[in-house]
């Protein structure tokens, strides 16, 4: 098994809170690692129709069975044993935690809210991250490579062909949680604009110019989105608009929380063509921006991070909110030195009056490097610099 840097806050907060919930996308590890962490305890999977129609005709019965303790694997599945797992714990009668693991956020965290808040813990786990891979041994020869296979455990562990992966993670999705969190009848519709969306990546969301190529209506697109997000297909980026100027970009970016998705939507079968891509770079900035909230989830964290952009197209990649205020991150594919990358920072400092030490460009190269204008950062330094706020 890969060793996944959130095992030690899981096991931290597992000896403070009677129940964890670990949420994330389809086949990001969840119940690899939870099984792994916990093997003491029962672990029942929800999505069993037996297990699940025993659960919900009589979830008091079926809650006896695990007193001390379990592994509820999908269990947004049954919305009802959350008001009973309320009662157990607040009787204080099991003597080791229960664990909740899900893949629809939305759906887990409302009932969450309903009934156990500040009963649980919630964490996130997921695809794999840079770090993770690097320290298994599991990193492709290059970027490209990177980009295309996307960061699914089993594709990575077992090296299965990326398009086969997820033709048929795409398909299962569609058919399994898109259904389950809203009824969909045209489910072809859908598919298109998810490879619409994936066309995005790395842009401000614009909602009508959606619509419009999908044929439907915005109320449909906003609502289709949320689906997205529920799952953890897509990640939305804020805009920062505070302050400097008024004229300003306030639509958030639209990310995806895997480019390996993000190529098969948009048709890539081999790695070699991202090379000459027209969205190699958003590819990139799609990759390094995952990067960020991964290392941010995996300590319990939430990210903070912001893009800005204002309407002349100035704009930083990403801000972080760090103890000491902002970190500026540009963020660029290329593997060469260029002083010309740090442009939009420098407009930045003069603007918010943050200083060149603490300006960055995260790039495709090797070589860390300091100049006057700011630092460059190797992809293999990023999770140094979100240590330690500067590297």
């Amino acid at each position: 098994m890969i060793e996944r840097d959130i095992t030690h806050k899981l096991e931290q907060l597992s000896g403070q809170y009677p129940v964890i919930t670990l949420t994330g996308p389809r086949q990001s590890g969840k119940s690899t690692l939870i099984q792994a962490v916990f093997p003491h305890l029962p672990y029942i999977l929800l999505e069993d129709p037996d297990v699940r129609e025993l659960a919900q005709t009589d979830p008091r019965g079926f809650l006896a069975n695990y007193a001390n303790g379990a592994v509820f694997d999908e269990v947004q599945r049954v919305p009802d044993l959350f008001s009973y797992l309320q009662g157990i714990v607040d009787r204080q009668t099991a003597n080791q935690p229960y664990i909740l693991t899900g893949s629809q956020n939305f759906l887990l965290l409302d009932h969450i809210s309903q009934s156990l808040a500040g009963r649980t813990a919630v964490l996130r786990l997921l695809p794999l991250s840079y770090p993770e891979r690097r320290a298994s041994g599991l990193l492709p020869a290059t970027i490209d490579e990177l980009l295309f296979q996307g960061s699914y455990p089993r594709l990575v562990v077992n090296q299965l062909d990326p398009a086969d992966f997820f033709s048929a993670y795409i398909q299962t999705y569609i058919e399994r949680d898109v259904r389950s969190i809203k009824n969909i009848t045209d489910l072809s519709t859908f598919t298109r604009f998810m490879r619409l969306c994936a066309g995005r990546i790395g842009s401000p969301l614009n909602l009508s110019s959606l619509a419009v190529d999908c044929g439907v209506a915005v109320n449909t697109i906003k609502a289709w989105l949320s689906i997205l997000e529920a799952s953890y297909v897509i990640y939305l980026l804020p805009p920062y608009y505070e302050n400097f100027s008024k004229r300003l970009i306030k639509s958030p970016k639209l990310f995806f929380h895997d480019t390996g998705l993000v190529c098969s939507l948009l048709g890539l079968r081999r790695a070699d063509l991202i090379e000459s891509f027209y969205m190699r770079g958003n590819l990139f900035e799609n990759f390094v921006v995952s990067e960020v909230l991964k290392h941010y989830y995996n300590r319990g964290q939430q990210a903070s991070c912001y893009y800005w952009q204002d309407k002349t197209g100035r704009e930083i990649d990403l801000l972080i909110e760090a103890g000491n205020g902002l970190l500026p991150i540009e963020i660029k594919v290329g593997m060469t030195l260029n002083r010309d990358y740090f442009d939009n920072l420098s407009y930045w400092n003069k603007l918010s009056g943050n200083s060149p030490s603490n300006s960055y460009v995260v790039y495709g190269g090797s070589l860390r490097q300091s100049t006057s204008s700011g630092t460059f950062v190797p992809l293999t330094d990023l999770n140094t610099l979100l240590l330690n706020g500067r590297v």
